[in-house]
């Protein structure tokens, strides 16, 4: 269970430095385009979290 938790959080970690490059590449993102990376963002880091404390358990 271990391995399937680490690889997890590999995989939700690559996504948000996808969205955080893909924000600060794009200098003229509309407010709705931030806002929806945000709302993402918000996702990623919830399950992060999960899978952080799921691995300490």
């Amino acid at each position: 269970m271990g391995k399937k938790i680490n690889t997890a959080i590999l995989y939700y970690s690559k996504k948000g430095q996808d969205i955080l490059d893909a924000v600060n590449s794009n200098t003229n993102l509309t407010a709705d385009e931030l806002i929806h990376y945000g709302e993402e963002m918000a996702v990623i880091e919830y399950k992060l979290t999960a899978l952080e404390v799921a691995k300490e358990s």
